[in-house]
C-alpha cells in the first residue's frame, strides 16, 4: 500500500506539473506581439478543446509565428478526436521550433496513439541529446520515456534489446518506477521464453501494484509449467471484474489483456 501511495503521489505531482508547464511566463517573452501571443495562449489553454480556445491559439500564432507552445496546444484536441493528420502537422511545427520541449510528448503520442514505434524510438533517441540522464515521463505519468522506448523496441520484435533497456533503467540510482515497469519487463521475458525471469518480475509487480493482466500472465507461466493455474485464472477474472486493470482515458495500454483472453486460458 505504501508503494502504491508513492506512485499515486507521483501521479498527482505530474498532474500539477503538467498544468503548470502549460502556462508560460509572458514577461520572459521578447517582442510586444509575442508577449500578446503568450497572453492569448495562456488564456486559451484554460479552455482547451473549445472553439474559442482554438481561435485563441490561431491568433497567438498569427501574432508570433515562432511561438511553439501555441502549435502544440492547438494540436491536442485533434489528437484526442482521432484526427492524427492535422495533429501531426501542428506537432511537427512545435517540435521544429522547440525540440527540447516537445520531442518527448511527440514520441509518447507516436507510441501510444499512432503505434508508430519506429517514429517513437527516433524521437526519444533524439531527446537524449537534450536530456542524457533522464528522458522524463509519459504524459499520463505511467512510464518513464526510456520504458516507452523499450516497449517500442519490443513491439518491433527486438525483445532482448527491450529487456536490456528496462533492466538498466530499473537499476539506475534514484529511478522512480512507473506503475507497470515490472509487468512490461515480465511480459518481454515471457515472450522470450525466459519464464523464470518473467515470473520474477510478475511477482515483483504483484508486491508493488497488482492487477488482472499481471495475474493472467502468472497463470500462463503456471500452465506452461504444467502446474495448477486455475486458482490464478479465477483470481485474474475476479480482479478484472473489480476494475483492477490497465486503464487509459483515450487509448489502450501496450500488452493490455481483456477478459475474453483470460476466459480462454
Amino acid at each position: 500500500m505504501e508503494k502504491f501511495q508513492r506512485y499515486y503521489l507521483s501521479f498527482l505531482l505530474l498532474i500539477v506539473y503538467t498544468n503548470t508547464i502549460a502556462q508560460v511566463n509572458c514577461n520572459a517573452i521578447e517582442g510586444e506581439d509575442c508577449k500578446k501571443a503568450c497572453e492569448l495562449y495562456n488564456l486559451a489553454s484554460d479552455f482547451q478543446g473549445y472553439r474559442a480556445s482554438q481561435e485563441g491559439f490561431d491568433k497567438a500564432i498569427e501574432l508570433c509565428p515562432d511561438f511553439a507552445n501555441a502549435y502544440m496546444e492547438k494540436a491536442v484536441p485533434y489528437l484526442k478526436n482521432g484526427d492524427f493528420v492535422t495533429w501531426k502537422v501542428l506537432i511537427d511545427k512545435a517540435v521544429a521550433l522547440d525540440p527540447k520541449m516537445h520531442l518527448g510528448y511527440r514520441g509518447w503520442c507516436k507510441f501510444q496513439f499512432l503505434r508508430d514505434y519506429s517514429g517513437a524510438i527516433l524521437d526519444l533517441e533524439t531527446l537524449k541529446n537534450y536530456y542524457p540522464e533522464d528522458l522524463g515521463r509519459s504524459l499520463n505519468g505511467d512510464y518513464n520515456l526510456s520504458i516507452v522506448k523499450a516497449m517500442s523496441y519490443s513491439a518491433l520484435g527486438q525483445k532482448e534489446k527491450a529487456a536490456g533497456i528496462i533492466e538498466r533503467q530499473l537499476a539506475t540510482r534514484g529511478y522512480v518506477k512507473g506503475m507497470f515497469d515490472h509487468y512490461q519487463l515480465g511480459v518481454t521475458y515471457f515472450e522470450l521464453g525466459r519464464y523464470d525471469k518473467a515470473l520474477e518480475n510478475f511477482e515483483k509487480q504483484s508486491k508493488e501494484y497488482d492487477f488482472a493482466e499481471n495475474i493472467y500472465f502468472k497463470s500462463k507461466v503456471s500452465k506452461i509449467r504444467n502446474k495448477d493455474y486455475l486458482d490464478l485464472k479465477t483470481l485474474a477474472l475476479q480482479t478484472y471484474d473489480e476494475g483492477k486493470t490497465m486503464k487509459d482515458v483515450y487509448t489502450h495500454h501496450f500488452n493490455k489483456v481483456y477478459r475474453k483472453q483470460i476466459e480462454e486460458l
